[in-house]
């Protein structure tokens, strides 16, 4: 098998449009984003991704078709403010760093032949709590971008990711900017014990602000409580066995 195989169903004609990353990372934040994104706009599926690069296995339908393990492109023309869109999703990322640099390269590859001249990756920031109002943290590829980007409410700090950005929403970020493409990473704070609705709406409502779209935010809020409901309980069992320990570092 070669190292990526990638099957197209049709070739969209694009003109200045945005690829937008949302694989699996840490809260799955930016991968609900990118699904509840998909689910709100008038969106096509065009080409799937297999490699070798992926985990060694088959998914299953509900009838128990198996399936490849793959990546999936999908496009929209002229979102929002008018710009078209390229969406990146699927269950797994490359598991290797070989495989992860071969996947990212070949996707900016493919995507600005195609037409896409800006990147927005999408992820989570880990910070190992609770979090009420999560803040959408952001890297770019130039300071020019990030003046742009400051506005739509996406928060620069010194130092944060202290650890940097791994995997595909970090690797399309550095590719990004060594190919001349304007990119940034917007990170949702997530306690990234379990997966988190909520710091996915927070990225999503920046993105919406940036490419100039409205959207129906009430099922990722309505996940956001289911949630809230669980580790509300949780909380409550482990201060009943434990009543001098208040927070969540037990999951881990």
């Amino acid at each position: 098998m070669e190292s990526i195989i990638t099957v197209i169903s049709e070739e969209p004609q694009l003109k200045d449009a945005i690829l937008i990353e949302g694989l699996p990372g840490v809260g799955n934040v930016g991968k609900l984003a990118a699904e509840h994104l998909l689910d709100n706009i008038d969106a096509v599926k065009f080409a799937t991704i297999y490699s070798k690069h992926f985990p060694p296995q088959v998914v299953l339908d509900e009838d128990c078709v198996a399936t490849m393990v793959n990546n999936e492109l999908y496009y929209a023309k002229n979102v929002g403010e008018g710009r078209d869109l390229v969406i990146l999703v699927g269950e797994y990322q490359g598991m290797t760093p070989e495989g992860q640099y071969e996947l990212s390269s070949h996707i900016i590859k493919m995507c600005t032949e195609m037409g896409v001249s800006t990147i927005y990756t999408l992820g989570g920031y880990g910070v190992g709590k609770m979090v009420e109002e999560p803040r959408v943290l952001g890297a770019v590829t130039t300071k020019s971008f990030r003046e742009m980007l400051e506005p739509h409410g996406v928060e620069f700090t010194a130092g944060e990711p202290g650890s940097g950005i791994v995997g595909a929403s970090g690797l399309l970020l550095g590719l990004s900017k060594l190919n001349g493409l304007d990119a940034a990473c917007l990170m949702g704070e997530t306690s990234g014990y379990f997966v988190d609705p909520k710091g996915a709406e927070s990225v999503l409502k920046v993105l919406n602000s940036i490419i100039g779209l409205e959207m129906d935010m009430s099922e990722l809020e309505s996940k956001a409580e289911q949630v809230e409901e669980i580790t509300s309980k949780i909380k409550d069992m482990e201060s009943s066995q434990d009543p001098g320990r208040d927070d969540l570092g037990y999951i881990g």
